[in-house]
């Protein structure tokens, strides 16, 4: 007799009833340790910048820059013997100066990115773009306002050392916090702008030639329009309680147009 072919053979059939259906399961997700499995925390991000800001040779040559140049330069008015009849002027003008130097601060916690490359690795690590430049905005408000904050107070204590006669120190308290306030509002402008042009060379000099040259020498011209755009001006007048609704609007206008440019642009920037 010869054996009945293979194929001719019943396969063996599993005992499971009818009702019972079978399903897949998916296998556990394989863990590594040290992975995080969810994106970082906003603060977390915050930090992160903060960090990138003041690790750089340039950041904390700019941040030191921010903090010592205004005394110095509070002292070398004191040299000059002019009487100031308050305190708000002097303070609110080299608050000006350090607010325009934590202006480039800003430029390159954005611009900084795409002149480097280093930004393929910050969209790589985080590719929501918009939390990225949300972490950066906050980081700039926090570091530019303890900076600016620093700087003031440093240089009224110059003022009230050095200065002679007896300026008048009613609304200084206000002017400190105009000074603050304005060196948050410079580092998120220079951030918007870098993230704009994504260019630091480009953005600083664009930045600064329009705010320094252009509306300056434009204001001689047309005033009233030019007020209307005028940055640092803002700062000075509102620090001596001038004009202060107009001079927070101007202020308040540079930071969203800034900042709105900077998203669009970031949001369809290809990263290569």
């Amino acid at each position: 007799m010869t054996a009945a072919p293979l194929i001719d053979q019943p396969l063996p059939q599993e005992d499971i009833p009818m009702t019972e259906t079978r399903t897949m399961h998916r296998p556990p997700a394989t863990t590594y340790p040290g992975v995080r499995a969810s994106a970082a925390s906003l603060p977390a991000l915050v930090g992160i910048e903060i960090g990138k800001s003041l690790s750089t040779r340039s950041g904390r040559s700019l941040a030191a820059a921010a903090v010592v140049l205004p005394s110095v330069a509070m002292g070398l008015a004191a040299l000059s013997g002019d009487p100031f009849p308050s305190a708000t002027g002097p303070i609110g003008a080299v608050g000006t100066f350090a607010a325009l130097l934590l202006m480039a601060l800003g430029v390159l916690s954005t611009a900084g990115e795409w002149t480097h490359r280093t930004v393929q690795t910050t969209f790589l690590l985080v590719p929501q773009r918009g939390r990225v430049l949300t972490a950066k905005a906050v980081a700039l408000v926090l570091t530019g306002g303890v900076l600016a904050a620093v700087a003031t107070a440093a240089s009224a204590g110059v003022l009230a050392l050095t200065f002679s006669g007896d300026p008048s120190w009613e609304g200084a308290l206000f002017a400190m916090g105009t000074v603050a306030g304005s060196g948050a509002a410079f580092a998120v402008v220079g951030a918007g702008v870098g993230a704009a042009l994504g260019n630091a060379p480009a953005a600083l000099t664009g930045l600064y030639l329009t705010v320094l040259g252009v509306i300056p020498v434009a204001g001689v011209f047309q005033p009233e329009v030019v007020s209307w755009g005028d940055l640092s001006n803002s700062v000075l007048l509102l620090a001596q309680g001038q004009e202060e609704t107009k001079a927070a609007v101007v202020i308040a206008g540079w930071v969203l147009v800034s900042t709105v440019a900077g998203a669009l642009v970031t949001r369809r920037r290809q990263v290569a």
